[in-house]
C-alpha cells in the first residue's frame, strides 16, 4: 500500500531499518516536531505530559497467570 513513486518496497524497508537503527529516524521526527512547535507559537519542547489510564495498561488482574486460574 505504498505509494507507486516510492521505490521498490523492499528498498524502502532496507532503508528505514537503516535509519531507524542508526537514530536518524528520531533526529528527523524530533526537528519537525520541534520545527511544527515553534511554528505554531509554543516551546520547541513540551513542559507537561499527560498520561491517560485508558491508553496505559496495567497488570492489576496480575497478569496471564491470574487470568488462566480465574478460567478453570
Amino acid at each position: 500500500m505504498m505509494p507507486h513513486d516510492l521505490p521498490n518496497w523492499s528498498t524502502v524497508k532496507t532503508y528505514f531499518h537503516k535509519l531507524r537503527r542508526d537514530g536518524t529516524w528520531e533526529r528527523i521526527n524530533d526537528a519537525l516536531r520541534e520545527k511544527l512547535r515553534q511554528e505554531s507559537g509554543r516551546e520547541a519542547e513540551p513542559s507537561v505530559l499527560i498520561v491517560d489510564s485508558q491508553s496505559v495498561k496495567t497488570t492489576e488482574k496480575g497478569g496471564f497467570a491470574a487470568m488462566t486460574q480465574a478460567r478453570k
